[in-house]
């Protein structure tokens, strides 16, 4: 399942979250972001209840984005105790990803 994170929501479902969680900061007229989603969707299939993922739009949560330093799309961060503790910025092949989330639950 890929969650859909907000100004409304980010901090209870990403900053205190009790497993890590990749958020995938992208927007709408984003092509390489168009192009990860299907990834995204699949490495939340394969790492569901060990990893939250989601998607934030940053159009929708410009300070959401300020706040985290993504200066261009697709960002991917990952959050481990409310902390960023990695990022991928630009596509990414899904066994390149699928590496850093093993290294985040290691």
């Amino acid at each position: 399942m890929v969650y859909t994170f907000d100004e409304n929501n980010f901090e209870a479902e990403v900053l205190k979250s009790d497993i890590p969680v990749f958020v995938d900061f992208y927007a709408d007229w984003c092509g390489p972001c168009k192009m990860m989603g299907p990834v995204i969707s699949k490495l939340a299939d394969a790492y569901e209840g060990k990893v939250k993922v989601g998607k934030i739009n940053v159009d929708d949560n410009p300070e959401i984005a300020e706040q985290f330093n993504v200066m261009s799309i697709p960002n991917m961060v990952f959050f481990k105790n409310g902390q960023a503790v990695d990022r991928q910025i630009g596509a990414s092949p899904q066994a390149a990803l699928a590496k850093k989330f093993d290294a985040v639950l290691s």
